[in-house]
């Protein structure tokens, strides 16, 4: 981590799950999803203070068996299946500061649904707000090819299937559709004014980390399987 800044982590945590019910409390290699997460950042000692968000008691509670103190609870229109991630992590960052008495910044954002994380990709991330060409980053993976529009198809009202781009546009050649990048999930980093006073991280100014790993974002059943089979084999 270069250059002199505070930086905040928060840890977004909601209870309520429609895939996975209790999703991040999930057993992960012996630990819950929730506790990883807090304790990957609060191993970084670029990280000033650590927050945990949630409006679940038993998640607060992983949250102190980890080490850090979770004094209240989110409020309940930040706790619903549509609220707003950037909401949350705008409230928790104002609590953060009230609550220390000091501004952050910046922060990073560290969701459990992402396991795969390392310390490396936090940092990387953060660096690029950090070093000042960028006023935010996001951590991105190569599309898998077969997921890229040139290859996606979309379904007519009558059942018919067409390309979702023009037909002259489709590409069955692999190795001739151009390189995609999707949001992976494992860090978001943002300087204060864009948390505070934007609803998104995304503009001009937003750089890339690009992680070519396998990953594994969590959202359903199948996703926490196939996370437990690979974390077994790394």
């Amino acid at each position: 981590m270069r250059g002199p800044a505070t930086v905040l982590a928060v840890v977004p945590a909601r209870g309520g799950s429609k895939g996975i019910p209790r999703k991040n409390l999930a057993d992960l290699g012996g630990v819950s999803l929730v506790r990883r997460a807090v304790e990957l950042a609060l191993s970084l000692p670029w990280i000033d203070m650590t927050v945990l968000s949630t409006d679940d008691e038993e998640i607060a509670g992983e949250g102190r068996k980890a080490g850090i103190e979770v004094p209240s609870l989110r409020p309940d229109e930040l706790a619903t299946d549509v609220a707003s991630g950037y909401s949350v992590w705008r409230h928790a960052h104002l609590d953060a500061e009230a609550r220390a008495g000091r501004t952050y910044d910046l922060a990073v954002l560290i969701q459990p649904t992402s396991p795969f994380r390392r310390a490396e990709d936090v940092e990387a991330c953060a660096d690029l707000v950090v070093g000042g060409a960028f006023e935010s980053a996001v951590t991105v993976s190569p599309t898998p090819a077969h997921f890229t529009p040139e290859k996606t198809m979309t379904l007519t009202r009558l059942g018919a299937v067409k390309p979702y781009l023009s037909v002259d546009q489709f590409q069955p050649t692999r190795q001739l559709i151009p390189t995609y990048y999707y949001l992976n999930g494992i860090c978001y980093a943002a300087r204060r004014d864009v948390i505070i006073n934007r609803e998104h991280v995304f503009g001009n100014k937003t750089g890339a980390v690009v992680i070519d790993r396998r990953l594994v974002n969590i959202d359903d059943p199948f996703d926490l399987d196939l996370a437990r089979w690979l974390w077994e084999r790394t």
